[in-house]
């Protein structure tokens, strides 16, 4: 059976997107449910069609206003856009008769239930107040007949043409307007006054981004949306935290001041007053439920915090529908959105692989609003893009562009409405291009006269936003000049107010709140840092069996029948516990203790080596099945995702999965170790820091497949040592808190205990696992059900003797080498001699197991040992330049006085030849060399 959450959690999307009047299906190839979705619009009527058929000419002018309206309409507030004379939109191409009145029905949509006749002029102005005036629409690209037919209608109706979103009267709109503008504008003012060196990333020139949130979170709390996960980055960041989002000023001013936002007995680094976070409840009167909007922490890489809202935001999906027993679906309770700058939007790859996210299987998450704050950019237009407009990435998933005048609010907040009526009713995304400029250069202290001099020419002589729609509203009478006067004064006076109390100001530790709240602080004296991991025996076969049992009637692939049957003996008899069997047996047993387990990557439901076969596919009706899902004794559930190719908006993905609940364990697995490169900047500014920038714990799991095999350059190394130079482990041994683990198992019980070992201890960290390939299947590297029984845990150090003898030399290795050591050790004979001592686990480093392991050889030796390191990456490569050192220091704490050294490949500028003849003579010169003396 289904669990709640997965009968709900279906995307709206469709495989079938590309066929044009195709209706969308729900489609999750882990629940193998397919249902259409009837059409939102009715159809033409016959007589629609008849007159459409005989107003032929008429219908080509209506198509192309509203295909090429865009390209005549006023969105720039600069004017500097070069907008063509566009043929297409003169109705005396199409041979109308200017005298004659036209039956509209089924051609345009007025909103009335009986045919109308209109002149042309009057069809003209209607549609070009529609389509060519402050908000340029782009819908035609769709080949979707029903959303096409939803934008005209909502359009084109007369009466359905206000998208709604509020109970506010018209007066109090724009007063509301008014404020928001205001106080945007008085905060960048006092902090440029107050702070003239400061690079605050101000919204002068971009205000009015400010009310397109306000009317996009109020829509979305008068829809019954809970929650909103918001990406956003630095530009204006400041004037929604605390125009918008109520974070403190106080707090804010000790930040610029140069204090922490951190106290500061965490000893953690915090981050950059342009990254700063916050999450928070918004009230709208009539609403029936506030809406909590989370703002989250981003790095300065502009764009890659897109793919982890994506994440959280499924995740927190998932949690509600699991929890709820109302009837809601995917994206009723929770909206993702995304803002963006122009060129951004435009140039950073994880964009694309963002939205083509969007619609797939396991990764949508009911829609995203993305509001592209179109600033301009030091560079020129021409020189930052190859398309018309910065929001033509959108389209390679059909998603529709709103281009709207961003000196015109009123106009701005109509365009997010309607935005989020097509957001709200397909769960899909939509783009909204909100043309402003940025009165200074990228930031307050630059020169953007020396690049855009006519440009910033044009900006110098007008007057702002905010200025402008005041002169507006006093015209309208809608406000005063003394209230306008006051109530500037007064949010001024506020933030002098708040200035005044920083000196005295202690800030708080904003993390293990809500479903963290069961978490602890990983420096604490509470964390417990290697919890018992074992399982009882029995349990472990039940969960074995049932991860390979499938129903009588289900057509399995003949060669599983092997997979399935050398499982349950192995089961049987308690020895022969190979990788897949141990990681299923892990996913199994926290399965029923109550968590939940997602695994990511292409093809992860058999495994990029055909080791896994989570996820069985019947060869004659290609259904699926997850037999571990089946159990009925099992609260969680496991999630098999097989993504895309692509690693940085996936990685991301799932590491925003992992910031919702330290109950879920998000795994992502690569096909070769050395994928993660193009998933770099997730590791770098979230993985690796975002516990010592932020305070965010992470439970996040990377399966690597590691090891030198002859496979070439590639798919050799997943280059430990970039991860390890990435750890904050110091060269004491004074802490375990590192900001993530990196391990090397070379054992199925190993890696059984590791897994568990995330969700058992009360804390969450990152865990890097050089994972294996030519160790899936071997019998060398397998494991028994004693060493997964109750009072078994992860051993970060194995010695491979039964007790220390009088050895000549200790080697010490991490990973699949130490096979072919042991090959080489037991062909020489030097059983005696030579001591081989695996390091799983590099980061934290494990000082103390390490001592009285080599402790104990020197203590039993009659002579000081020989120590050597030994590994088959290159000498600049490997864990060695992160181990040198520390094994020297415990080497010295023992008394020993000869440092260890080092037997291996040389400096290489690549992980492993491409000739295979050559590969196996180093591979052979390494591992004999390892016992001839010899050392480099």
């Amino acid at each position: 059976m289904l669990s709640r959450a997965q009968a709900r959690l279906r995307p709206r999307s469709s495989r079938a997107i590309l066929r044009q009047n195709h209706d969308r299906l729900y489609h999750d190839e882990s629940f193998g449910f397919r249902k259409p979705r009837p059409f939102s619009v009715p159809d033409y009527t016959p007589e629609q069609l008849a007159n459409r058929s005989v107003n032929a000419p008429l219908q080509r002018y209506v198509d192309s206003l509203r295909m090429h309206g865009h390209r005549a309409a006023s969105i720039d507030p600069l004017d500097l856009l070069q907008r063509e004379e566009v043929a297409a939109l003169n109705p005396d191409r199409y041979g109308l008769d200017k005298t004659a009145t036209y039956c509209i029905d089924g051609i345009i949509w007025t909103g009335s239930k009986e045919p109308e006749w209109w002149p042309l002029d009057k069809i003209t102005r209607h549609l070009r107040e529609t389509y060519v005036g402050r908000i340029a629409y782009e819908y035609m690209h769709s080949p979707s007949k029903t959303e096409r037919l939803w934008f005209s209608h909502l359009l084109e109706s007369t009466k359905e043409g206000e998208a709604g979103g509020s109970t506010m009267s018209e007066e109090d709109s724009k007063r509301r307007i008014w404020e928001l503008l205001a106080r945007s504008e008085v905060l960048d003012q006092f902090l440029q006054l107050k702070f003239p060196n400061l690079k605050r990333y101000g919204l002068e020139g971009g205000e009015s981004m400010i009310p397109a949130l306000d009317a996009l979170f109020s829509a979305a709390s008068f829809a019954g949306i809970e929650h909103v996960i918001l990406a956003m980055p630095h530009r204006g960041r400041l004037n929604l935290l605390l125009d918008l989002l109520r974070f403190s000023p106080t707090a804010l001013f000790h930040k610029v001041k140069g204090g922490s936002e951190i106290p500061e007995e965490l000893d953690v680094s915090g981050d950059v007053v342009s990254h700063l976070f916050t999450s928070n409840s918004i009230a709208y009167p009539g609403a029936n439920n506030p809406i909590k909007v989370t703002l989250l922490p981003n790095p300065s890489h502009l764009e890659a915090v897109n793919p982890v809202a994506m994440g959280k935001t499924r995740a927190k999906q998932f949690s509600l529908l699991e929890s709820s027993d109302a009837d809601c679906t995917l994206g009723d309770k929770v909206m993702c959105v995304q803002l963006h700058g122009d060129a951004s939007f435009t140039g950073q790859g994880v964009v694309m692989e963002s939205l083509g996210l969007s619609n797939l299987p396991h990764y949508t998450s009911g829609g995203s609003v993305h509001i592209v704050v179109n600033i301009g950019y030091t560079t020129p237009a021409s020189s930052a893009r190859s398309s018309l407009y910065c929001s033509d990435i959108g389209k390679m998933i059909h998603a529709p562009v709103l281009h709207v005048n961003g000196d015109h609010p009123e106009d701005v907040q109509r365009a997010i409405r309607v935005a989020f009526k097509y957001r709200n009713h397909f769960r899909k995304d939509v783009i909204i291009d909100l043309l402003v400029y940025r009165r200074w250069g990228h930031n307050e202290l630059d020169e953007p006269g020396f690049t855009q001099p006519q440009m910033y020419s044009k900006i110098r002589a007008r007057k702002s936003i905010p200025s402008l729609y005041e002169e507006k509203l006093l015209e309208q009478k809608v406000v005063t000049t003394d209230e306008i006067f006051k109530f500037r004064k007064e949010y001024k006076d506020v933030l002098e107010g708040h200035l005044a109390k920083t000196d005295d100001y202690l800030p708080k530790a904003e993390m293990l709140q809500d479903r963290w709240s069961s978490m602890v602080w990983p420096a604490s004296k509470e964390a417990d840092h290697a919890p018992d991991t074992g399982v009882d025996v029995e349990v472990l076969r039940g969960v074995g069996k049932a991860s390979v049992h499938v129903p009588a009637d289900f057509d399995l692939h003949p060669r599983l029948q092997r997979h399935i049957k050398s499982r349950v003996q192995s089961l049987d008899s308690g020895s022969g516990i190979g990788w897949g069997t141990a990681e299923a047996l892990a996913f199994g047993s926290l399965m029923k203790e109550g968590y939940s387990v997602r695994i990511s990557g292409q093809d992860v439901g058999r495994g990029t080596f055909s080791h896994r076969h989570a996820m069985l596919v019947d060869q004659t009706t290609e259904g699926i099945f997850v037999p571990l899902n089946e159990a009925s004794d099992s609260e969680g559930k496991l999630e098999l995702a097989n993504s895309s190719l692509s690693e940085m908006a996936v990685l991301g993905f799932e590491y925003g999965f992992s910031w919702e609940s330290p109950n879920f364990l998000p795994i992502w697995e690569a096909q070769f170790g050395d994928f993660f490169n193009g998933s770099q900047v997730i590791i770098d500014t979230f993985i690796s820091s975002a516990e010592t920038k932020w305070l965010k714990q992470s439970g996040i799991t990377v399966l690597l497949p590691h090891g030198l095999d002859g496979a070439g350059p590639e798919h050799s190394s997943m280059r430990i040592e970039r991860f390890l130079q990435l750890t904050d482990d110091d060269f004491s041994g004074a802490t375990k808190n590192v900001n993530m683990h990196i391990v090397n198992p070379t054992t199925a019980g190993q890696y059984f205990h590791l897994l568990r070992r995330q969700m058992k201890r009360n804390y969450r960290k990152p865990l890097i696992v050089a994972a294996p390939k030519s160790l899936l299947r071997a019998a060398v590297a397998s494991s028994t059900l004693k060493d997964l029984a109750p009072g078994t845990k992860f051993e970060p150090i194995l010695d491979d003797l039964s007790g220390p003898r009088n050895v000549k030399t200790v080697v010490l290795c991490s990973g699949k080498i130490y096979y072919d050591l042991r090959r080489e050790r037991e062909a020489r004979e030097l059983d005696r001699d030579v001591a081989l001592i695996r390091v799983e686990e590099l980061s934290p480093f494990p000082f103390e197991e390490l001592w009285s392991t080599l402790k104990e050889y020197v203590n039993r030796s009659s002579q000081e040992p020989q120590f050597v390191w030994v590994q088959e990456e290159a000498r600049n490569q490997g864990p060695w330049t992160h181990v040198r050192e520390r094994m020297n220091n415990v080497l010295r704490e023992i008394q020993v006085g000869s440092p260890i050294q080092y037997w291996g490949r040389r400096v290489s500028a690549v992980p492993a030849v491409g000739v295979g003849r050559k590969y196996k003579d180093e591979q052979r010169e390494v591992v004999e060399g390892a016992f001839a003396g010899a050392r480099r």
